[in-house]
């Protein structure tokens, strides 16, 4: 739910970075139709994968083709899940670190100018330079998540210290 959160926050500050001149109807018309467009196709198609095992049992009961098909299905959709979580994770970063860093002018220009210099490299400037910005966003992603943790965790060490001092707890 929270991954939910995060990644539809992000689409919806894309979306208006990418409409940011655009008149204010515009923009609201944009992101309901894009709000719709992505709840229908999202959830459209992590209720598909979520009913992935369901198909594959109910074809593995078959015969023939059916049933190596289903058989399949079974074996694969735990990895196929391990896959889409470490690719979600990976988006995340990604879009937060670009939207962090877009927030800090300072990182947004240095980002840009790195990616500036990899795109002169012959041949593979094209590929090196959107390289850049995509690992340069997932270090910002990775440095501020990794922030976030630290944060959290030490939060909740002081709180267990306050719990083992006889400090009374909060009801509620």
């Amino acid at each position: 739910m929270r991954t939910d959160f995060i990644l539809s926050a992000e689409i919806i500050v894309i979306s208006l970075g990418v409409m940011a001149s655009a008149p204010f109807k515009t923009q609201v018309l944009a992101l309901v139709g894009v709000a719709l467009l992505m709840t229908v196709g999202v959830y459209g198609l992590v209720a598909g994968i979520v009913k992935l095992d369901d198909a594959g049992l109910f074809l593995s009961r078959r015969t023939g083709f059916q049933r190596t098909l289903g058989v399949g299905l079974l074996k694969g959709a735990p990895y196929l899940m391990k896959g889409l979580s470490i690719a979600g994770t990976v988006a995340m970063f990604l879009v937060g670190g670009g939207i962090i860093s877009h927030g800090i002018s300072t990182l947004h220009h240095g980002i840009e100018g790195l990616a500036h210099h990899a795109g002169e490299v012959s041949i593979i400037g094209g590929l090196l330079g959107g390289l850049t910005t995509s690992l340069a966003n997932a270090l910002v992603g990775l440095v501020a998540g990794a922030v976030a943790l630290l944060l959290v965790l030490g939060v909740q060490r002081v709180m267990k210290r306050g719990d083992k001092t006889g400090a009374p707890k909060a009801h509620g």
